[in-house]
């Protein structure tokens, strides 16, 4: 991450509102974009950068809520402030249960907003981290070949080798083969490390066979 100030998005269709809440939040030192539609915001060129949108609730076209539900379905969702003249009680509680950092009405004071923008940008930058380590998690993961995935799945179900070997139809020799390999390409040191690797990324457990080992008990 960058040095570069934090972006501030506003989108408003009260041209009055985005000059005095633009001048505010530029004095506070935040770099600040303003858009008069949520049309208008959407068709921004994409970037990566540090930020949240205020938002109002009620424009032509697309609105608050609408923008809010688009935004979330982003690759790299930027966190949403409602700030508006109209709200009421339920539209808040549903804004905030879709994810809102706050609502507040308008006119609203500096310390407030403020106080709103800095939880928003803290947390984008939380989410960011952690979509960027479950980047760096994926890569990993799209290095292992289809019969590696397919053990792993195994190796996370709880199977003994000989089991897997089993189930995949294989030696237990070159099940601890691809074993081996899966746990240097993916650096880590034991079975609980790879099982919260595999819960991190959201990779199942293999549906397995259960039958007993050879010379097991019935």
């Amino acid at each position: 991450m960058n040095n570069s100030p934090a972006t501030i998005y506003l989108v408003d269709d009260d041209a009055s509102f985005l000059t005095a809440v633009s001048r505010l939040l530029r004095a506070g030192g935040y770099a600040v974009q303003i858009f008069s539609s949520s049309a208008e915001f959407l068709q921004r060129p994409a970037g990566d950068t540090l930020g949240c949108v205020v938002l109002d609730l009620h424009m032509p076209g697309a609105g608050g809520l609408e923008l809010q539900t688009a935004l979330a379905e982003a690759d790299d969702p930027m966190p949403v402030i409602f700030l508006t003249g109209h709200g009421d009680i339920p539209t808040s509680v549903r804004a905030m249960r879709q994810g809102a950092v706050d609502f507040l009405t308008k006119p609203v004071k500096k310390e407030p907003l403020f106080e709103a923008v800095g939880r928003a940008l803290a947390r984008n930058v939380a989410e960011r981290e952690r979509r960027a380590c479950l980047r760096a998690l994926q890569e990993r993961y799209d290095t292992l070949t289809p019969r590696e995935r397919e053990v792993l799945a195994h190796v996370i179900a709880g199977q003994l080798n000989k089991q897997i070997a089993g189930d995949l139809h294989t030696c237990e020799r070159t099940i601890k083969a691809h074993r081996a390999a899966i746990m240097n390409k993916l650096s880590l040191q034991s079975v609980a490390e790879l099982v919260r690797f595999a819960q991190e990324l959201g990779v199942p457990p293999a549906a397995t066979s259960d039958l007993p080992l050879e010379g097991s008990p019935p």
